[in-house]
């Protein structure tokens, strides 16, 4: 009697357990597919939602991309107008400086060409004053051969001896002579102080006025100037 009641009991339980079951299936089955067709559509508008978003950051960077072009773009025109105007200042200070330069060597080469010549000058007018130094020391060398073949008897005069320093006091004259050494004309000439030095006057209808009529010491000249005035008597 217990068995059946508890076998009653067990059918029971197992009839309210696939009841359970079954309305717990029908109850999964219908939310499932609701909640799938939900999911779907929410899905579908987040992915349209999502890809929106995309597109908009896609074109804000695209957007920042090209205010960076334009930007940088102006950057480097910027950046080339100051790179060119500092090669142009670079360059002018190079042509001023090159002008400078040039300008003093002008100046230094014009200097130096002064400066040569007044060397040159200095030179010639230094050997000139050395040879008219010596050439007043060898005129009375010279003096002394006149004054020593004039006052040779005429008898002695074809001695071996006098013709033989008449050659010596010829020899010299001639190298005088190639130096630029010029006897000055006196006897005959107008007086002229440049060239003559008047120690007499005297009065001679002979001679015409102020003439040179004697001459005492000759005078020379080396290359147009005066080494010595002839000393000379002048006729008034």
């Amino acid at each position: 009697m217990m068995e059946n009641k508890n076998n009653r009991n067990t059918e029971e339980e197992l009839d309210t357990a696939s009841e359970a079951k079954a309305g717990e299936d029908e109850a999964v089955e219908i939310p499932v597919e609701d909640g799938n067709l939900e999911e779907a559509e929410n899905g579908g508008a987040e992915e349209e939602t999502e890809e929106a978003q995309q597109e908009s950051d896609d074109s804000e960077p695209a957007e920042e991309t090209a205010g960076n072009e334009d930007a940088e773009g102006s950057g480097n025109a910027k950046e080339g107008f100051f790179r060119k105007k500092k090669k142009d200042k670079k360059e002018e200070a190079l042509k001023a400086r090159i002008d400078e330069l040039e300008d003093r060597v002008k100046r230094q080469m014009a200097e130096f060409e002064n400066f040569r010549k007044r060397t040159d000058k200095e030179k010639a007018a230094m050997f000139e004053t050395g040879a008219k130094s010596v050439i007043e020391k060898i005129l009375p060398v010279v003096d002394n051969f006149e004054r020593g073949l004039a006052a040779v008897p005429e008898e002695e005069k074809g001695s071996a001896f006098v013709e033989g320093m008449n050659k010596v006091y010829k020899q010299l004259l001639t190298e005088l002579d190639n130096m630029g050494v010029k006897p000055i004309e006196a006897v005959g000439q107008e007086f002229d102080p440049n060239f003559h030095n008047a120690v007499m006057h005297i009065e001679d209808e002979n001679f015409g006025e102020n003439i040179v009529a004697e001459e005492f010491q000759k005078g020379y000249t080396y290359h147009d100037t005066v080494v010595r005035h002839s000393m000379v008597k002048v006729a008034n």
